[in-house]
């Protein structure tokens, strides 16, 4: 897999934290700079845990399923890419937050990092190099995760839906894209 299409992967990945950053800048008071670095630390170490793990599951079974790889990882990324689009769709209510808690981070980065961990099942069907791809996805997440909260804090809650959109179009291409490069 090309250096250009993880780089593309981790960035709809992280579009869910880069959504709930925004949130938290949106609805957590006096949110500062050290809660976006702290976000971001969350949110970069879960999103480059969960394809590690995905990895292992995957190369576990790797060989049963090498016949037809391409199709579970494009029937995985579209389903996590619909997900995300549909998503972005629904109401959600903004509570004002008082401060990020630890409990909340490690629940929002858990939440927002398993689509990261089913990625990184795909990845271990088409053999990509896990320790490279997971630490662009962890930090393409960290950086994102930043921007969000202080795009959040100052631009409000308008660009959650329109992240949340765009990751899940663009994993739904990369499915795309993997199953059309093993059938052709």
């Amino acid at each position: 897999m090309e250096e250009m299409t993880i780089i593309l992967i981790a960035v709809s990945l992280a579009m869910d934290a880069f959504a709930v950053s925004i949130a938290n800048g949106v609805s957590v008071s006096h949110f500062a700079k050290k809660d976006a670095i702290k976000q971001g630390i969350y949110f970069g170490l879960f999103q480059f845990c969960m394809p590690l793990l995905g990895w292992l599951l995957g190369s576990s079974i790797k060989s049963v399923m090498e016949s037809f790889d391409h199709w579970i990882a494009f029937i995985l990324l579209a389903l996590i890419g619909g997900n995300m689009i549909l998503e972005s769709f629904q109401k959600e209510e903004q509570k004002e937050i008082t401060a990020l808690t630890n409990k909340n981070l490690i629940l929002q980065a858990v939440a927002t990092s398993i689509d990261a961990l089913a990625v990184g099942v795909s990845f271990a069907m088409l053999s990509v190099p896990i320790v490279f791809a997971a630490a662009v996805i962890g930090i393409v997440a960290f950086l994102f995760s930043y921007a969000g909260g202080m795009l959040g804090k100052h631009l409000g809650a308008f660009l959650q839906k329109k992240a949340s959109v765009a990751g899940g179009i663009v994993l739904i291409a990369v499915g795309v894209h993997i199953l059309l490069e093993h059938m052709l």
